[in-house]
């Protein structure tokens, strides 16, 4: 093979893996009881984020993330927090209650939600899924609040 052929299929391998995928056809039942299905979203801009009570990051980062949902939830942003299948639901509903989250939060008791995203290694891992119902971002760790917001605003500024 030539240097051109390999470097070409080299190109078209990463191009591949970085293509957005589909989210995943999730229904949870937040908090209030209300259910939030991911599909029904479409149109939107959605930020999931898997946490839990007892991940000090996760803790740390939710100021910033209410500031972004606030922000942003006019121009067709929605946030669906999920919490972790060894959370305790008195404990999420205690910290979700105490801190006043504004968004969607659910439990995951079950655990279906975390495999559905192909599975949550580690706290906090947060999905940005496009207006088209596609994973454009998987962050784990405390996000680059910048780049998170810059990528938010081109997702609500592209049309469906």
């Amino acid at each position: 093979m030539t240097l051109a052929v390999v470097v070409a299929i080299a190109l078209g391998a990463v191009l591949w893996a970085k293509r957005p995928t589909a989210a995943p056809a999730l229904t949870v039942v937040s908090l209030q009881g209300a259910r939030v299905a991911l599909d029904a979203l479409q149109g939107k801009v959605v930020l999931v984020n898997f946490w839990a009570t007892d991940c000090v990051v996760c803790l740390r980062e939710m100021p910033a993330m209410i500031e972004i949902y606030r922000k942003y939830q006019a121009l067709g942003f929605e946030a669906v927090f999920i919490a972790m299948p060894y959370d305790r639901p008195d404990r999420v509903l205690h910290y979700a209650r105490a801190a006043a989250l504004p968004f969607a939060v659910a439990l995951d008791i079950q655990g279906d939600a975390a495999r559905a995203f192909g599975g949550i290694a580690a706290t906090p891992t947060t999905f940005v899924v496009d207006k088209r119902g596609r994973i454009v971002s998987r962050i784990l760790g405390e996000p680059d609040f910048g780049r998170l917001q810059a990528l938010i605003e081109r997702k609500l500024a592209e049309r469906i």
